[in-house]
């Protein structure tokens, strides 16, 4: 394929990614940030809501990061040596996620050593499942073995490519080389050796807040199929985004139009749209011609001669016979028929070009 495209060839995709990727692996760490406050933040820096101000220096960081990490993954900087990943680089990610949400929250343990870019120096509890990360004086020696791990995603392996990178996102958390925002940073690691070998972001969405971290504990156990499942999943996702538009060319693609009665679709003539499909132009042409045509017949159509007919009685008139009756109508006509039968006498009469109303008499 030829890589990923750049962002001035994607820009649309790329910010949607950026978007969705900064607001889902916050929220999966407790930030309160819809979608829509994520974007008028990251777009026009705007403040909306009345959300802590750590969620939004949370995000306004990541954001910075994830935009960081995509540059990086398509174009590297001239102080990379060729690895899919560097500890430095890995520090780079770290510092500029924390840095703002440090400065006005930092965590209460850390020493002036620990922070935003720098290992930790303090013990990790165990983690739910069971599993200890290190002691601290082994992260540094246990992250430079890692990464040479992960320079061995080049080479030709008989395990799927998706369980690799479960593991080796895996390998990450256990090791956990910071006091906080490992899963953050974690995760943006990730994102930044799939573009290396030319794969598009994948995003942990919010909605598998739960599958994820048990995905994680079963990865633990050295099963990462889970794991890797969720991360194929969206890097598959992300990656028909970008095929897309490339397959349809010079096509313009539109959303889905809304969903309209089948039976009108089964009406129309050989030469129409597809049965349930939306309306094509040449169907619309074709009603626009047909309600032309119409109006001018109808146009053409001579108004009809309105029979005059007597107010009808709710009875015979007194002192009339059956044939003066029969004479006016008003036994060959239903509706007076119809009023009698219900003792209302019509109150309206039609003439030629006017509606008048009459009283309507009772007896003769």
């Amino acid at each position: 394929m030829g890589g990923l495209p750049s962002p001035a060839e994607a820009e649309d995709i790329w910010s949607d990614i950026w978007h969705q990727e900064t607001h889902n692996s916050t929220a999966i760490e407790g930030n309160t940030l819809v979608l829509q406050e994520v974007e008028k933040l990251l777009e026009e820096g705007r403040v909306v809501g009345a959300k802590p101000l750590r969620d939004y220096m949370e995000v306004r960081g990541y954001a910075d990061a994830a935009k960081w990490v995509y540059g990086q993954a398509l174009e590297p900087g001239d102080w990379q040596n060729g690895d899919l990943i560097t500890l430095q680089e890995i520090r780079q990610i770290h510092h500029t996620a924390m840095s703002l949400v440090w400065a006005v929250d930092p965590h209460p343990h850390a020493t002036p050593a620990e922070g935003p870019g720098n290992f930790r120096r303090h013990e990790i509890a165990k983690f739910p499942g069971g599993m200890r990360p290190p002691s601290w004086p082994e992260v540094d020696s246990r992250m430079r073995d890692w990464v040479k791990i992960v320079d061995g995603l080049r080479g030709e392996s008989e395990e799927p490519l998706p369980e690799r990178l479960a593991h080796v996102h895996n390998r990450f958390e256990q090791i956990h080389p910071f006091l906080d925002g490992n899963g953050r940073t974690g995760r943006l690691v990730l994102n930044l050796i799939l573009g290396r070998i030319g794969y598009p972001p994948a995003i942990i969405y919010k909605r598998d807040r739960d599958k994820y971290p048990q995905a994680m504990r079963r990865a633990d156990n050295d099963e990462f199929g889970p794991l890797g499942e969720l991360v194929s999943r969206s890097v598959t996702t992300n990656l028909y985004r970008f095929v897309m538009p490339a397959v349809a060319g010079p096509v313009k693609l539109r959303p889905p139009a809304r969903p309209r009665d089948t039976r009108r679709h089964r009406e129309r003539p050989p030469g129409g749209c597809r049965t349930g499909a939306p309306a094509c132009g040449q169907g619309r042409r074709r009603d626009v011609a047909q309600q032309q045509e119409v109006g001018e017949r109808l146009s053409q159509v001579k108004a009809p001669q309105v029979v005059m007919r007597p107010p009808r009685m709710r009875s015979r008139p007194g002192g009339r016979t059956t044939e003066e009756v029969r004479r006016l109508g008003l036994d060959d006509d239903p509706r007076s028929r119809s009023s009698r039968r219900c003792g209302i006498a019509d109150p309206w009469v039609i003439q030629v070009g006017t509606v008048r109303r009459v009283r309507a008499g009772r007896g003769g």
